[in-house]
């Protein structure tokens, strides 16, 4: 099993674990680092009812957009964990800033651990946090355990077309993801594919950021200029895997 400090960093598409305690900074910037908060209300509009009383648990919540604006919403329950501590201050700060602190609770944690203990929810995220639980089978497997009897999970992911020779180390063609959730038990309902200009204006957006905060830490941090530089160049072949070779896409998958 990788290091919480890799796993971290694999998620946030980098490879050196150095990097974990300098995310903080390189992100300062950027609130919504992670899915779409709103395809994810869309989905959540489109298939579920109830919406005051939704349990929901986002794994690797980021500074907690996603979370956020769901109880702003909908008015639910929205529990949040994420290795980085500082993002998990950020996020509470936002919930107070948005009045719904009340609502949600933000944690620390090492989510491949705490969802050995977590039940009950009727709805879980990953957005945008890679095969941190291993594949789909794997992942699905793990946390069905933690759903209510009509639980769904919303997968923020990009996946390769069937037709498709590229190949990815941390992504699937389609097909094969769609068996390993029939394999698992579960079904694949629903999912928003994301357009490509949107995809783009994004990444442009974040990389602008991100090169910004890079770069002063070069020169903050003159002897590791290459674990920064690293980051950028990995980072901008990341954005064109993204807009040329994939399909982005927030998949719905039920119980």
């Amino acid at each position: 099993m990788k290091t919480l400090e890799e796993s971290v960093v694999t998620a946030m598409d980098g490879s050196e674990s150095e990097l974990f305690p300098f995310l903080p900074y390189i992100l300062q910037d950027l609130w919504e680092i992670g899915a779409s908060p709103k395809v994810i209300i869309e989905l959540i509009r489109k298939h579920m009812n109830n919406y005051s009383n939704l349990k929901i648990l986002d794994l690797g919540c980021g500074k907690g957009a996603v979370l956020i604006k769901l109880a702003k919403e909908f008015n639910c329950i929205c529990s949040g964990i994420d290795a980085v501590k500082e993002f998990i201050n950020d996020a509470n700060k936002k919930a107070k800033e948005f009045g719904v602190d009340h609502l949600c609770r933000f944690e620390v944690d090492d989510i491949r651990e705490r969802i050995k203990v977590l039940t009950q929810f009727d709805i879980i995220i990953l957005g945008a946090i890679g095969p941190v639980f291993g594949d789909y089978y794997s992942t699905l497997t793990i946390l069905s355990k933690c759903l209510n009897q009509n639980g769904i999970i919303i997968i923020d992911d990009g996946y390769i077309e069937n037709d498709s020779d590229y190949a990815h180390p941390l992504m699937q063609k389609k097909e094969i993801i769609l068996q390993q959730i029939k394999d698992s038990g579960m079904q694949f309902i629903d999912e928003v594919i994301i357009k490509e200009d949107e995809i783009k204006d994004s990444d442009d957006y974040i990389f602008e950021n991100l090169k910004k905060r890079c770069n002063e830490l070069i020169e903050k941090h003159s002897a590791k200029s290459k674990l920064f530089e690293n980051y950028i160049k990995r980072q901008e072949e990341e954005n064109n895997i993204l807009e040329t070779k994939v399909v982005c896409s927030t998949m719905l998958i039920k119980k």
